[in-house]
């Protein structure tokens, strides 16, 4: 099937699945959240969505620089809006931000084999807090959450504090067990910035910073989330938002709509409805959600597409 076909299928599905929860939902009761919807707070949801991108861009370039690709603060910053521009307006979800942030590191980089697996690795730094944070808020909101399961709440609060701890115990494990093992002299040659890596002396201060930055990153997506939903009259406790965070952006990233419309605002109202939010004030969160990453991605394309200083 010919990319530009696929392409034309993606966009279609997300646009479907968008209008078929929006329809359901009573199209006019979510138009009318909107248009109340708090400016205050949505000036402050895109200043949070713009404060984690800007760490985001941090923690990529500490990555990358641990496995060798020297990148300065404005390629980082550039690079990473630049692509949160191609996240948003093409179909693919995250893939094609991330192949476009490869390309250009390896194209700039002092040394460019650590390129690609800065950028895979900064995803996975990504999506394990992600899902450990919302391990966390699993466990905090287990007595709304368990008996959709049907499962008892201490029951279900235990497993996912065990799971929150071991998934965050998990990269350390890794890292002493590859420093000690002899995995990596088997490695191939594209994997070998990944030895280096392992073998620094402070290997393990550089994941404990991506711990931290990964940590911080998901905190403020988590606000820019919370502050979208007070912008629309949703008053929830910030534990709600811990948990709604991992299936809202998990679904998001699937590679079946165009910038994460339609499913993460179908993730929405399934992460929300426990909690007793209404399908049109969970499709307005996801949507106000998209409006801050595409206005993001808008400054990408339009301010930091400006050439930056040439690396040294």
């Amino acid at each position: 099937m010919k990319k530009s076909l696929k392409s034309g299928l993606r966009l279609l599905v997300g646009l479907l699945l968008l209008a078929g929860i929006v329809y359901v939902a009573d199209p006019w009761s979510l138009l009318q959240r909107l248009r109340h919807a708090d400016k205050w707070w949505l000036c402050a949801g895109l200043l949070a969505g713009m404060a984690s991108n800007l760490v985001s861009a941090w923690r990529w370039r500490e990555l990358a620089q641990w496995f060798g690709a020297r990148m300065s603060v404005p390629h980082a910053l550039q690079w990473y809006f630049q692509a949160m521009g191609l996240n948003v307006l093409l179909p693919g979800a995250v893939v094609g931000g991330d192949v476009y942030r490869a390309v250009m590191l390896q194209r700039n980089a002092a040394a460019n084999q650590g390129a690609g697996i800065s950028v895979f690795l900064d995803r996975i730094s990504g999506l394990w807090m992600l899902c450990a944070i919302g391990a966390a808020g699993a466990a905090l909101n287990a007595s709304v959450l368990a008996p959709v399961l049907h499962i008892p709440a201490e029951y279900f609060a235990a497993a996912c504090v065990v799971i929150a701890v071991i998934w965050l115990a998990m990269p350390m494990v890794l890292l002493n067990w590859l420093k000690k093992s002899s995995a990596l002299s088997r490695l191939p040659t594209w994997a070998k910035p990944l030895q280096a890596a392992v073998a620094q002396e402070h290997s393990a201060k550089f994941l404990w910073v991506q711990a931290l930055l990964s940590a911080l990153v998901q905190l403020l997506s988590a606000t820019a989330l919370a502050c979208g939903g007070v912008a629309l009259g949703l008053n929830l406790p910030w534990s709600v938002w811990a948990f709604a965070i991992a299936p809202i952006f998990l679904m998001a990233a699937l590679p079946v709509s165009v910038g994460g419309w339609g499913t993460r605002e179908a993730a929405c109202v399934a992460a929300l409805a426990p909690f007793g939010v209404v399908a049109a004030s969970a499709i307005g969160v996801g949507l106000l959600y998209g409006f801050f990453a595409l206005a993001q991605g808008a400054l990408g394309a339009l301010v930091l597409g400006l050439p930056a200083k040439t690396q040294k």
